[in-house]
Order: structure tokens, then sequence, then C-alpha cells
């Protein structure tokens, strides 16, 4: 197996109004979260979180310390939300096993322990996608279903974001120190997400686009309300969201995306939005 990490600096958003296409794309897209018997992770300053994929084929994946941690386990100090989002597989984490099943969930707090990620078919391997952050205590680990999800159903098809909101490593469904995870499901003939658009400077996010067809792309938009970019995306890619962007995309197609969340609170409607004719 293979561990393969890079750290992502904070950006100014003064500083970040200048940057080209090729410098938005380095900062903030994760372009290769799986890669076959393969982790690989981004180390970002936001919050600390890091965003990454394990995709066990042929071997078995531990979960290393790399070395911005040092600590002797990953999960010395830290908790972690993991999504399957290919075929059957099995987390350990110590004594503990884990079978995920496709959008299937699992938080583990900290603690000592080995972390490994094992496919049940190589033909149909597993894809864990997770996000992890600092945690100031320890909280049971817990598997969690879209079953056991709160569930919010927003927009319309006249709006093209019919959504449901999948709200599963959240505090109303189990505790955390600050992870926040959930997936978004968008509706055949909707494509945009997170619209009106808004802001929330007491928590950073990270976005994991999948379900899009090969021949199709997402349009994630970022920015200040006044100043905004935007980042093409394939499925399976990610991208990091600073506590001053906005947060929305569409797509050529109907998509499915995860979002992870960490800093100052756990309240989900804690927002500041903006009009959508202000933006620009």
């Amino acid at each position: 197996m293979k561990t393969n990490y890079e750290i992502r600096y904070a950006a100014h958003p003064e500083d970040a109004k200048s940057y080209d296409t090729a410098r938005l794309r380095r900062d903030f897209l994760i372009e290769k979260v799986f890669t076959a018997d393969e982790v690989n992770m981004v180390y970002s300053m936001y919050d600390r979180m890091v965003v990454g994929g394990a995709m066990p084929v042929a071997e078995t994946l531990r979960l290393e310390a790399i070395d911005p941690l040092k600590a002797p386990f990953f999960l010395t100090r830290r908790e972690m939300g993991i999504y399957n989002v290919g075929g059957p597989g099995v987390v350990k984490a110590g004594d503990a096993v884990f079978e995920l099943g496709y959008k299937e969930a699992l938080y583990l707090g900290s603690g000592d322990r080995e972390v490994t990620f094992a496919s049940e078919d190589a033909g149909n391997p597993a894809k864990f996608y997770f996000n992890s952050l600092t945690a100031h205590r320890n909280y049971p680990d817990k598997k969690v279903t879209k079953a056991d999800a709160v569930v919010a159903h927003m927009g319309s098809l006249e709006g093209s974001n019919d959504r449901n909101i999948n709200k599963m490593l959240v505090n109303q469904v189990l505790p955390t120190c600050q992870l926040q995870m959930g997936m978004t499901e968008l509706l055949p003939g909707s494509v945009w997400n997170t619209m009106p658009a808004h802001v929330h400077s007491r928590r950073m996010e990270a976005y994991f686009y999948f379900e899009v067809p090969e021949d199709q792309a997402v349009c994630h938009f970022m920015g200040e309300v006044d100043e905004t970019r935007h980042i093409w995306m394939k499925g399976d890619q990610a991208v990091l969201s600073p506590e001053w962007s906005i947060h929305s995309a569409a797509a050529t197609h109907n998509y499915t995306f995860i979002w992870g969340m960490g800093g100052e609170n756990f309240d989900y409607g804690d927002q500041d939005f903006s009009k959508i004719t202000d933006l620009k």
C-alpha cells in the first residue's frame, strides 16, 4: 500500500481575488481522492481538516499517522467521519469491525488504535471517503445509515434544486467534538445545491461530489458574494471551502455530494444568506 498526502495552506480572501484558474484548482480542488490500493489525503489549514480517500483493491490499507500530525496514531488527537461510496467494505478500528455498504457512514472517535480499510470484492472495491478534525475528547464509534439520518427535503423541481439532505454524522444523531457530515442527493431534473448562497464564518466545509456521469461535470462556486469564482469538477473529486467563501454548485446532471464541516459550532442553520440577485 501507499499513503500520499499534501498540506494546503489557508488563503486570505483579498489574495484569492487575484488567483487564476490554475491557482484556484491547486489550492482548493482535490482532484485525486481515490487510487487503487492507496490512501490519499490533504491536510488543510482550514480548521486543520484532513480530507481524503482510501480504495482497497488487492490489499488491506492502513490509516497511517502522517508526519504533520506528530502523533503515534492518526486518531490519537482526532475524530473521523467515513462514507463508503463504492462496493461493500470493512473498516476495522482497533478490535471493532464495521461493515459499510454503499452510502453508509461511520464515525470514529479519538484514541490510539490502528484503523484499516478492506473491500469484500476486489472486482467491486469499496471507496472510503473521509473527513477528520481535531478532537478534545473521545466519543463512541458508531455506524450510521440513511435510515438513521435526519432528512430535510428542500427546494423544488421548478427551481432545479429538488433535493434531500441526509444529516448523518451530526449532533442530532450522535455526539462529536466538532465534525458534522451529511449527504445531499439531488433528484433527477435538479442541478443546483445550496442556493441561495451563504457563508458561515464560524466553520469551514469540504464537498465531495459523486454519482456524476463520466461525460458530465459539476461547476462549484466559491469566493465572496461580490467576487465569486468557479471550479469545474468531475465525479469523485472534492473541494475545500474556506469560512469566508460561499459554497454552491450547479451541474450538467443531477448528482450527490457529501459535505463535512468543522469549526466553532454545531448549528446547521447558522448561516449568513445572500440574495441570489446580489451575487457577482
